[in-house]
Formats: structure tokens, sequence, C-alpha cells
């Protein structure tokens, strides 16, 4: 296996501007979202701002920080777990949400995954490999599952990601849908996690980038609960990639046990509540400087028909050369060997079933946890990995 970037290493260069016919194309393309009413992942983007990555490589932003993920369950005391676990999420949305606009200068849309479509790595560690097994469990509406896990430490992170997307006025606006279940299985503790507002901004520059808003949460059995809070820069005010984020015991109306604020991209501080107005903040995560590690993969003449990167091989070879001609030709192929593929299992009356993941339609234990603190609490169900040794 080799060290593979995830996603966009292969971009085009940094900072790349829009001119001539991509400009009037991009202009005509946001016209048409400006009128459209429906889910915008359906829409047929221009190849010149598509990635050359899927996006269910995206799962593997969870783990580029490995060891961080490992520690989780050497906190001395369930307080302690619980800050540690509010640190590693905190430290996947720089890169997640953050990270090809630094290095390429824009954002750019992910390859939609077909269905089946699997990612599947590594990151070597002290405590053995930590391993991602990610699937497209639908298309319409597309939904990534994925598991991430460590044996030997005794912990997995499940969780599925979906997205509604609608454009507002000058933006983008992206709700995720779903949610993460980490379990540290030594401890009997798990932990929820929700995810916040994707904004995509600068679309009318040509430069488009990404900012959070609204509000996600950590819950966990253990009775903490962390409420994150996200916000920008305005017209007049604030700031980007603003972190705001309160830790206390869970459906309980009492002041913070500790506080947390910062930016995302930047540096996080955190303070202790219980030591009055005495208490000073502390550097809590260098998120700028925080280097992630690549994940693993298996290479391409290694990897089956429905792993992630040789399905679309050719299609992102030909837009890292910028040859969007042959870019958009290769990628037709794809989704018309797709639609066949659904038309024959209609015609077959033999429905696709997924390989690693078996849909639950209720998480009584989430449903619970966020009752006791929310007006509308989560209700939904989720798609549970199946043995990996199995598969």
């Amino acid at each position: 296996m080799s060290d593979s970037p995830t996603p966009d290493t292969k971009a085009a260069e940094k900072g790349k501007k829009l001119t001539g016919s991509t400009k009037s194309t991009w202009l005509s393309f946001l016209k048409s979202i400006a009128t459209f009413t429906g889910d915008l992942s359906s829409l047929t983007a221009p190849s010149f701002i598509l990635s050359s990555t899927s996006l269910i490589e995206y799962t593997a932003y969870w783990a580029e920080h490995p060891q961080l993920f490992i520690s989780l369950p050497n906190g001395k005391t369930a307080l302690e777990r619980h800050v540690l676990v509010t640190k590693w999420f905190a430290s996947t949305l720089k890169n997640q949400y953050a990270g090809r606009n630094e290095r390429y200068g824009t954002e750019k849309k992910p390859l939609n995954p077909i269905l089946g479509e699997e990612f599947i790595g590594k990151w070597a560690t002290q405590c053995g490999d930590t391993r991602l097994v990610a699937e497209q469990v639908s298309h319409h509406p597309p939904i990534s599952a994925y598991c991430i896990y460590n044996k030997k430490c005794g912990i997995r992170l499940e969780g599925y990601n979906g997205n509604k997307s609608s454009f507002t006025g000058p933006h983008i606006h992206v709700r995720q849908t779903g949610h993460a279940r980490l379990t540290l299985e030594n401890l009997n503790e798990v932990y929820y996690i929700t995810f916040p507002m994707v904004v995509l901004e600068g679309l009318w520059y040509g430069a488009p980038y990404i900012e959070l808003s609204k509000k996600s949460y950590i819950f966990s059995n253990t009775g903490y609960m962390s409420t994150i809070e996200y916000s920008g820069r305005g017209y007049f005010t604030g700031k980007r990639n603003t972190f705001k984020a309160s830790i206390s015991e869970l459906g309980r109306k009492t002041e913070p046990l500790y506080q947390i604020n910062g930016s995302w991209t930047g540096q996080l501080y955190i303070k202790d509540c219980s030591l009055g107005k005495e208490a000073e903040p502390e550097l809590f995560l260098d998120c700028k400087n925080f280097k992630p590690i690549n994940i693993q993969v298996a290479p391409i003449e290694e990897q089956s028909d429905l792993e992630s990167r040789k399905i679309w091989h050719d299609v992102a070879v030909a837009l890292d050369s910028g040859d969007y001609s042959t870019a958009s030709r290769e990628k037709s192929v794809i989704e018309e060997r797709q639609r066949a593929l659904r038309k024959q299992e209609k015609a077959n009356e033999e429905p696709w079933k997924t390989r690693y993941f078996n849909w639950c339609s209720e998480d009584r234990e989430f449903a619970s946890l966020s009752s006791k603190c929310l007006k509308h609490p989560f209700i939904e169900g989720y798609w549970q990995f199946t043995d990996a040794e199995s598969n």
C-alpha cells in the first residue's frame, strides 16, 4: 500500500482564475442554480470546476490525525475523555472544509460517487492499523456510509453523510444529513456527533470557499455534551471560521464545565470554568500547524472494480491535466453505465444490495440522549458496519 494524499493533491494550479469561456460557462452555471428548485446535487456541473477526487474519499478526514484518534480512550475520567473527543472532532474540520482552498486557492466540486463505490485504506500507528471502509449506500439521495476502527485500541467510528443543497442569495447552503457514532469499546462509552451547516461563499467571484454555520453537537452516554457554534465574517463584523464550544452536563441547565474559543483553521483555546474568573485560556489545539497524515491505499492495479480511485482514474487524469473534454466524456461513460445497470436491476427485479453496511431504522440511544437537551431531538436510523473480517 502507498501513502496517498486525500483529497485533491493533484488539483489544478493554486489560485487559478476563471478566464474567457470558462468564466462565461461558470456564470451560466450560477444562473441555472439560482433558478433551480430541487436539490442542487442533482445538477451537472461544468468539468472545469470538478475536483479529481470522489466525495467518498472525504470520509478519510475523520482519521487524518490517527494518533489523536486512537488516544481517545486514554483519558483518566469520563469528562477528560469527552474533552479529548471534542478536541479530535475539532481537528477534523480544517482539512475537511478548508484544506483544499488553502492549497489550491479555490474549492472544487467533488465527483459524485456511484452506487456501491468503495474507499478502503489504513493508517499505520503504534497501536496497530487504523482502518477505513467506506461505501456509497445510496445515489439518490447521495449517502456515504463509513467505519473507521482500530481493534487493538478498541475504538470504532461508524457514520453516514448525505447532503441537501439550496441556493440562497449569493451562497449555496448545504445541510449535512446523518451523524457519526464513536464507540470506545473497552469502556462501553458512545459519543454521537452531528454535523454543521456548510455555506459555499465567493461564488460570484469564481473562487468559492467553505464557511461553517449553525450548531453541531456531541452527546455521550457518560452524561456530557458539547455544543459547538460556527460563524463567519459578515459584511461589517465577525471573523472567518469562528468556533465556540461549551462542554456541559447533559440535560442540566448549569454553567459550562469548559469553554473553547477560536478558529477551526487557526488556534483554539480552552478555559476551565471551575476556576471562575481567575481561569486563563490555554492553547487547546493548533489547527493551523497540526499536519494530517495521509491514508494508505492499495495501488490502482490491485484495487477492485468498485474502489473509488479505479472507477474515476481516467476522469481524474484528464481533470488534473486540464483536458476537460476528455474528463466530461469519460465521466459520461461511467454515468451511462450506471443508468444501464439500474435499468437491468429493475427489469430483473433484483435491487442492488450493500456490501459492508446494513440499515438500522432507529437508534434509540441517540434519540434518548438528544431529547434530554434539545427541543427537537434527533430521530433517525443509521448504517451499521458488518463484520470487517467476513468481507
